[in-house]
């Protein structure tokens, strides 16, 4: 069994939706906590998306565990398209036809101007399927990935075939620095989600929950 743990990045340093930014003092707080459990978990490789706060929190990560963090751009966050630099204000005004759509949960919709579920999906399983071929050449078993709410979600319903419309029913508040397991089956190449959102490290700080966090869509 090769276990994939998907980390999403600590908190940034903005509201704003998908800017590409550095960690806040929480994110980094979070990212130290989260580079503290993931001591006992044997982590063979470390792999995280391109953007600043992805990155951060894996060099937190990696100089917990003494490990090099290998970029994948191609594990970036899901594309807000026009969204992206608003604040929930402008969100809300601009795209509120499309937001009450989304809500339904019925169709895979784009972001407008941006990617839908399944387009996130379709560009992130190449590299999971490198990061999983590597692993069995090396016989890695542990395998933590830095990446992003997105992202994760629409991994999680892909690998479960689930519609990919109901990818922001995992996980509502898919909290900073929170673990998601996905375990790779090698005998009968299966993925199994083991856990989704496990956050119990960061659970005696209330402050570093979401809900403290005045964030974009």
């Amino acid at each position: 069994m090769i276990k994939l743990y998907f980390i999403r990045h600590g908190r940034q340093n903005s509201g704003l939706c998908n800017v590409n930014v550095p960690l806040d003092d929480a994110g980094v707080r979070q990212a130290k906590l989260v580079a503290k459990r993931l001591r006992t978990y044997d982590i063979d490789k470390l792999y995280c998306s391109h953007l600043i706060r992805a990155r951060e929190t894996a060099e937190y990560i990696g100089n917990e565990l003494g490990l090099e963090s290998i970029i994948e751009e191609d594990l970036r966050e899901i594309s807000f398209g026009d969204m992206e630099g608003l604040d929930n204000i402008q969100i809300k005004e601009r795209f509120a036809d499309f937001l009450e759509e989304r809500k339904k949960a019925k169709e895979d919709i784009p972001n407008p101007g941006g990617e839908s579920g399944q387009d996130v999906y379709n560009r992130a399983m190449p590299v999971i399927r490198r990061i999983i071929e590597d692993a069995k050449e090396n016989d890695y078993k542990h395998i933590a990935i830095v990446s992003h709410g997105g992202l994760i979600r629409s991994v999680v319903a892909g690998v479960l075939e689930a519609p990919f419309a109901k990818k922001l029913c995992i996980g509502k508040d898919l909290e900073n620095c929170s673990i998601t397991e996905i375990d790779y089956d090698e005998e009968t190449g299966n993925f199994i989600v083991e856990r989704v959102n496990d956050y119990a490290h960061i659970e005696a700080e209330p402050d570093l929950l979401r809900k403290h966090f005045k964030r974009s869509l």
